[in-house]
């Protein structure tokens, strides 16, 4: 009997584990603006280190949550007014194999901190067209398309 107690706890634990992760997700989602993003966590390995999650548009911020977590908050924010794309590359070596194929790598910079971001290539016009936009007769130094080689 402590055996089938043992199980049913168990798949009682799975069950509400996925509730509330479905819920977290909902609750994030609900107010529109979100695209799929993958974010470079760690440098160590070369081509390694991608995290997938998605991305909430908020005013002037990017807030960035990992796909597979419980938290409410996003694990990184990404401001519109510190936040500088200084090249744009297509996936290489191992990254291939983490990410589509249709997916576009873009270093960043915010707050002088390196950050790159990987998003599909449709959803990078978006991206950009949020980045640049600002209140009219305000000049927009954000981008450095010269750099940029053709995607």
């Amino acid at each position: 009997m402590q055996i089938v107690e043992g199980i049913g706890i168990g798949v009682a634990a799975v069950l509400v584990a996925l509730f509330v992760l479905f819920l977290r997700r909902a609750l994030v989602t609900r107010s529109g603006g979100i695209i799929r993003l993958s974010v470079r966590v760690t440098t160590v390995l070369d081509g390694r280190g991608w995290s997938p999650g998605f991305g909430r548009f908020a005013g002037d911020e990017l807030r960035w949550y990992r796909m597979f977590s419980f938290a409410l908050r996003p694990k990184r924010v990404l401001s519109r007014k510190t936040l500088l794309v200084e090249r744009r590359r297509l996936p290489e070596g191992q990254e291939r194999l983490s990410m589509p194929a249709d997916w576009v790598i873009l270093r960043c910079t915010s707050r002088h901190v390196p950050v790159e971001i990987a998003m599909a290539r449709s959803t990078v016009t978006g991206f950009l067209s949020w980045l640049e936009a600002a209140p009219p007769g305000a000049a927009s130094p954000r981008l450095a398309p010269q750099d940029w080689p053709a995607a």
